[in-house]
């Protein structure tokens, strides 16, 4: 701060009782030293020095103002200090929206190592497949997927996601497994609202395939238990069905094809005031996220 910087160099010229002194001292010029020097008697109205060719000696209102400036500096050093602190012992409270399945998954890990970092931030998580109002539910950090984020919001990209088709083992030894994506119309394939659409890659040549089934639902969770337990074929991103392929509670289904997920970003209001918690656990994120396409 410019005012703080005058008052540096008004104690300083002060102590040495010579501003070449004082401009070595603070290593600047003595036409800068002499500046600060003026600001501050600017500032408060008074003359503060009396100035010859050999000495420099402060007047009564000087002396005056030099001991209040001195507690000036001796606070906004403390102030720095504690703010130092708060942020190396970070604190406070973030809350996040995030769609159910990746709140129980990846963000939970995340947010069991930032909290194992920082034991006195709280984190709270609202978790729903819904869009969160960010305002009118005092949500910091919004997780969404989507290729285009709200123009009207600052978002960052976190990762990209592919997806995977997928099912029982049962449920593939009771119906058969499909061999093209053509075949998927003729099982019973567990949708999520409003995605009764499945794109398919195979060679570079994309395909689209309306599926339907006996069960949907607006919640992945619902979707992978009902898959494990052999109800229908079902389309998840790969972060929710990896670690139940992994287990073999599901199996690929057209493992030869790619299909297409979505990128998973971090929407919030605005950079201006924001609090260091929110900011620092973006970064988090970020860091632990970035430039990463979960696969299966």
């Amino acid at each position: 701060m410019d005012r703080l910087n005058a008052i540096r160099s008004f104690i300083e010229v002060a102590d040495a009782g010579s501003f070449t002194q004082a401009a070595e001292q603070l290593q600047l010029s003595r036409l800068q030293v002499s500046r600060h020097v003026q600001e501050v008697e600017a500032w408060l109205q008074q003359r503060l020095l009396h100035r010859t060719t050999r000495k420099v000696s402060l007047t009564s209102a000087g002396e005056e103002a030099l001991l209040r400036c001195r507690r000036i500096l001796s606070e906004a050093a403390a102030l720095e200090a504690a703010a130092l602190n708060r942020r190396e012992q970070l604190a406070g409270s973030v809350r996040i929206a995030a769609p159910i399945g990746l709140a129980q998954h990846m963000l939970l890990d995340a947010v069991t190592q930032f909290t194992e970092q920082h034991p006195q931030v709280v984190v709270d998580i609202l978790a729903s497949d819904s869009y969160s109002q960010l305002v009118d539910e005092r949500v910091d950090i919004a997780l969404r997927y989507t290729e285009q984020p709200d123009e009207q919001l600052i978002a960052r990209k976190l990762l990209s996601i592919d997806a995977v088709i997928c099912a029982s083992p049962d449920y593939i030894n009771r119906h058969g497994a499909p061999n093209a994506p053509a075949d998927l119309r003729q099982h019973n394939c567990l949708v999520h609202l409003n995605a009764s659409h499945w794109s398919l890659v195979h060679s570079n040549q994309p395909q689209t395939i309306e599926v339907s089934g006996n069960l949907k639902a607006n919640d992945v969770m619902t979707l992978l238990r009902a898959a494990i337990k052999g109800q229908g074929i079902v389309r998840l991103p790969c972060d929710i069905a990896n670690p139940a392929i992994d287990s073999g509670q599901l199996v690929m289904v057209l493992p030869e094809h790619h299909v297409p997920g979505s990128s998973l970003w971090a929407v919030y209001l605005s950079r201006s005031y924001q609090l260091p918690v929110v900011r620092q656990f973006i970064d988090f994120l970020a860091s632990c996220w970035q430039s990463d396409i979960v696969r299966p």
